[in-house]
């Protein structure tokens, strides 16, 4: 069997409603499966003006708006027209890639008809719940999950720490990895751009702590406010560089009213401002790659991050930045420091990390996915 043979129904919360790394991922998966002769339809949620053109043909699923969260909808399941609609593209594969209504009611549907279901995972929705004062109700996340992921033939995971996660919390044991790449033509060193500094008030040797993500609770607001309260209360010259949109942002101006925020930029923009930056301080435990982190190293910056999924499979400690325990308000400001006061300490660390980079091919990473979904439909065929 060829990459042209398969045809997939692609699940997914958010395609195109919320530009994030996941759906920039899926985007380019699709971008890659079409290319290389494959049918794909894709079903998510859709509002009026998404934040990008999708990729491929996307289908819209029922859904209604998240409380406390409007950017986002939740597809409700699938509808009598979205099955026809199923039946008739007549898929070979079908990928989950949230554990959203919809995707329960599609892994249905594929397990009565004997198709392979793939489920990528994306997040790790359970530790939402810490920033919302209900970590208690993690175990209870967990086993939903567990239920729905033990139904796919196989998971996929964007690093190697976060496939060891899946395996400790017995999701499924056929566990691979999806990585992710970086676009280096956009993500160099050479962006780097002394010009916008000084129009954002940056001085030359003015070190600047840089944020990228969107501005969420969930993506270590709170850790990375204190922190540059640390550094401020010893009394480190920095300068932080805020770059993203979210609702927190209020919240987060409100908390660091020095701070610059550069707000949501893309493509070249978004590789200037990174590439601009001296070190990124990442303090997420949510994610499950990293691509922010990723992208900083491919402009040759030091990562500050919480050794968590994700980062653990992409910084090297002492190497290419430093992998801190989540919440360690001290550690993180003290490391943040090293950096700020150790200008040659910056550009080792900073090389390790973009030659680290180098590693990660867009293509060979979604052609591993496609050999996925060949190798599922090839045991599905075995007898027995």
């Amino acid at each position: 069997m060829e990459i042209a043979d398969l045809r997939i129904a692609l699940f997914s919360g958010n395609y195109n409603m919320v530009r994030d790394g996941p759906t920039q991922a899926l985007n380019r998966l699709v971008g890659y499966l079409l290319r290389e002769g494959a049918a794909v339809r894709v079903y998510a949620p859709t509002i009026d003006e998404p934040a990008h053109p999708a990729t491929g043909d996307l289908i819209s699923l029922p859904s209604f708006s998240i409380p406390r969260r409007p950017e986002y909808r939740l597809a409700r399941g699938l509808s009598g027209g979205i099955r026809r609609d199923l039946a008739h593209f007549a898929p070979n594969v079908v990928h989950v890639s949230s554990p959203d209504p919809a995707a329960h009611r599609a892994l249905s549907w594929a397990r009565t008809r004997k198709i392979p279901v793939l489920a990528s995972v994306h997040t790790r929705f359970e530790t939402y719940l810490r920033y919302y004062n209900m970590a208690w109700g993690e175990p209870a996340i967990e086993a939903i999950l567990r239920r729905f992921y033990r139904r796919c033939d196989a998971l996929v995971a964007p690093s190697e720490s976060m496939a060891q996660v899946l395996r400790e919390q017995r999701m499924n044991y056929d566990v691979g990895i999806w990585s992710r790449g970086v676009d280096r033509e956009i993500f160099n060193p050479a962006r780097r751009s002394l010009e916008w500094r000084r129009s954002l008030g940056i001085s030359d040797d003015q070190p600047v702590i840089g944020f990228l993500g969107r501005l969420v609770m969930e993506k270590g607001l709170d850790v990375f406010s204190d922190t540059i309260d640390e550094l401020t209360r010893n009394g480190t010259a920095h300068k932080v560089l805020i770059v993203g949109e979210g609702p927190a942002r209020a919240w987060l101006q409100a908390r660091l009213p020095g701070a610059i925020f550069a707000g949501f930029l893309q493509d070249a923009d978004l590789a200037q401002a990174v590439a601009s930056m001296d070190v990124l301080f990442n303090p997420s435990v949510t994610e499950t790659f990293g691509n922010v982190t990723l992208e900083a190293m491919a402009c040759a910056l030091p990562v500050v991050a919480a050794a968590a999924t994700g980062s653990e499979s992409l910084v090297h400690d002492h190497v290419s930045g430093r992998l801190i325990r989540p919440g360690a308000i001290a550690a993180f400001a003290a490391a943040l420091r090293e950096y700020c006061e150790d200008p040659e300490l910056r550009a080792r660390h900073g090389a390790a990390g973009e030659a680290r980079s180098r590693n990660f091919s867009w293509d060979a990473i979604n052609r591993a996915v496609a050999e996925t979904y060949i190798r599922l439909l090839r045991q599905r065929a075995l007898p027995g």
